[in-house]
């Protein structure tokens, strides 16, 4: 379904995204059917990774549900930083585990499954690095062709994970929007099926999965506060959009989390548009960063995130990359943790929220580490 203009589509064809809207199209379920099966009971005895959530995912047969493993990532606790910041209920949901050592694993294995299931067999995607190589991996995995694009400065550990997959990668001047223009010109004309963010509608059914584990993790509540780097912005949506369908299914109440979407300074389009009251965010100019994965100067599905962000009233903050890489050092030092620059955001952005009283002493905040700092040596 199209949350824009409320179009229906066939779930069995191939779809894309809404020409009319220009909008990405969400997945809807069953959900009265889902929780006659899917219960906390069921799921404790059922194989451990995200197919446990299988009635609220879009694979039809079995034989489709790819896996490398990943799901059911940790949910740490911070006790150091809990200390040191005057908050006893902080903890990290360490997304570095997954298969390619980050959360693009969620997603991907999801839009791969799926596309295979309807036929595809060569897929295309622009990427930072980690997106890239993790559709490499799905799709040796579905023995699929892959053709991914990657600006040329993109982290060298991608650049040769995807060519080790077998994938075709092409390094690319400029950023993931000059790559994303690139990959759509060849998508088009050589029939590859695009899988950019938000382009095709399982990315996000994929991503959600964190959300659906956080409720889990917390006994069927949500914390109080979500701090999430954000650059396509596929998890964020993705969580918010599971939170509403546990509440359907009975299984959360109707509290949520405020979300906090955090970004780069020197690429923060969602910020802007938050500190403007914008309706989307303006594209960012020059933008540049560390964390490769926050380049994102124009997300697609920048309506969702502001919805999300709003409906929670949640917030957006902006970091330097300085605090990136002081938090980096913190995260390592302090709890063991060799975040990625994108996960040591949120730790720098919570410092922020913190300073300003936006966060109480009281609550209980989770960040979001999305990969291993290890990709970006």
């Amino acid at each position: 379904m199209c949350p824009e203009c409320g179009k229906h589509f066939n779930a069995d064809t191939l779809q894309t995204f809404c020409a009319d809207c220009k909008s990405p199209l969400e997945a809807q379920y069953d959900l009265n059917k889902a929780s006659k099966t899917l219960t906390p009971e069921s799921l404790s005895s059922r194989p451990r990774g995200i197919w446990r959530w299988t009635e609220l995912l879009p694979v039809r047969g079995a034989a489709h549900r790819l896996t490398l493993g990943e799901g059911d990532t940790p949910l740490l606790s911070a006790p150091h930083l809990s200390r040191t910041l005057n908050l006893p209920s902080l903890y990290i949901k360490d997304e570095a585990p997954n298969p390619t050592a980050s959360f693009k694993a969620r997603g991907l294995v999801m839009a791969v499954a799926r596309a295979v299931e309807l036929g595809v067999t060569e897929f295309v995607i622009p990427t930072a690095g980690n997106a890239g190589s993790a559709l490499a991996a799905y799709a040796a995995r579905a023995h699929a062709k892959a053709h991914v694009f990657m600006p040329k400065d993109a982290p060298l550990a991608n650049q040769r994970e995807v060519q080790a997959y077998g994938a075709d990668l092409v390094l690319v001047d400029g950023l993931i929007s000059d790559a994303g223009k690139l990959a759509a010109e060849q998508a088009a004309k050589y029939g590859w099926f695009d899988v950019s963010t938000f382009k095709e509608p399982y990315r996000l059914e994929g991503k959600k999965t964190m959300g659906l584990e956080l409720a889990e993790d917390f006994n069927w509540e949500v914390p109080d506060v979500i701090i999430y780097p954000t650059g396509g912005g596929t998890g964020l949506v993705g969580m918010w959009k599971a939170f509403a369908e546990l509440e359907t299914m009975g299984l959360i109440g109707s509290k949520r989390p405020r979300m906090v979407t955090v970004q780069a300074a020197g690429c923060a389009p969602v910020v802007r548009a938050m500190e403007q009251n914008a309706a989307r965010a303006e594209f960012w100019q020059n933008a540049e960063t560390i964390a490769a994965g926050l380049r994102v100067p124009g997300p697609f599905a920048d309506r969702q995130i502001l919805r999300a962000l709003r409906e929670s009233h949640g917030t957006a903050v902006a970091v330097t990359d300085k605090e990136i890489t002081t938090a980096q050092n913190e995260l390592a030092q302090n709890e063991g943790i060799f975040a990625a620059p994108e996960g040591a955001a949120a730790l720098a952005a919570l410092k922020h929220l913190l300073a300003i009283g936006w966060i109480k002493t009281a609550e209980r905040v989770v960040l979001f580490n999305t990969g291993s700092g290890l990709k970006y040596l």
